[in-house]
């Protein structure tokens, strides 16, 4: 079934969900983005899908993202309530928790796409950047450190969070990386992406569009 005809504001089932493969569930959340910046989202009743939802779920998609405000992920992706599992923290990185749930998304959920979304001036890049220490702070943002270490710069050119083009390439290096560590930390999840029960992919939301890049 095209991706088109499941994409509509009905509420997602054991059945839609399984005429869902991993690029259709890439695509939804394309055409969603599309609809959002082009300010033409699908009219659903949120009040209906929540009672839908009450004695199951069956998202089609998991997306790792930023904490920040400014990205609230079914909104900008269109969705409603039942279609995407959120792992949210600051600098969408993973961690055995995070891996955790994004395994109980996929393998025993049914979700068929992981999306790792960083964001452009992202703050807690732009913390790792500047080596801000600030109590458990200190600690979270030595897992971005990675992504800075691994973005280069010309000669004279500010590793800092003044230099947002230098913020804007570890965020998209921070995303690159957490794939890789999600790939190499999971064997359950790289098996099923092996198998292409599942896609990982990559996407940046730029704060000032409101555009998904993947």
């Amino acid at each position: 079934m095209a991706a088109q005809n499941i994409s509509n504001s009905k509420t997602q089932t054991a059945d839609t969900q399984a005429e869902i493969n991993p690029a259709m569930a890439v695509q939804l959340l394309k055409d969603g983005n599309e609809r959002f910046t082009s300010g033409n989202p699908l009219n659903r009743d949120l009040h209906q899908q929540v009672k839908e939802t009450a004695t199951g779920q069956y998202p089609f998609a998991a997306v790792v993202s930023c904490i920040d405000s400014r990205i609230p992920t079914e909104v900008v992706f269109d969705q409603g309530i039942g279609d995407i599992f959120n792992a949210r923290v600051a600098g969408n990185f993973v961690n055995e928790d995070i891996l955790g749930s994004l395994e109980f998304a996929c393998k025993l959920a049914g979700s068929k796409v992981i999306v790792v979304m960083g964001h452009t001036s992202c703050g807690a890049v732009k913390g790792a950047c500047d080596k801000a220490e600030l109590g458990n702070l200190t600690q979270m943002l030595d897992k971005i450190m990675p992504a800075v270490d691994g973005t280069s710069t010309g000669e004279g050119e500010a590793r800092n969070s003044s230099n947002m083009d230098f913020v804007n390439r570890v965020s998209q290096k921070n995303v690159d990386l957490t794939i890789e560590n999600i790939k190499a930390q999971s064997p359950v999840l790289k098996e099923m992406m092996d198998n292409d029960e599942i896609t990982i992919v990559g996407a940046m939301y730029d704060v000032k569009s409101g555009t998904v890049s993947f």
